[in-house]
């Protein structure tokens, strides 16, 4: 399993996968908006979104995991 972190402290803007959903490498799953810039979260690696943390309007810490992949 892969965790995968929000890099920066902000709000998330837009989620962009469900759980069970297929990815590939680099796709961009979750954009997060810190000081007026739009930060992506992208796939490490090809996988399947096993759990969502967050919703679109809350707060991410830096470091802290949004997404599981499989």
């Amino acid at each position: 399993m892969l965790k995968l972190k929000s890099e920066v402290t902000g709000t998330v803007w837009k989620v962009l996968v469900n759980p069970g959903q297929d990815v590939q490498a680099d796709e961009v799953l979750i954009i997060v908006e810190s000081m007026k810039m739009e930060i992506p979260i992208a796939a490490e690696r090809a996988g399947q979104v096993s759990e969502v943390f967050v919703a679109e309007g809350e707060p991410v810490a830096e470091d802290q995991v949004v997404i599981h992949l499989e």
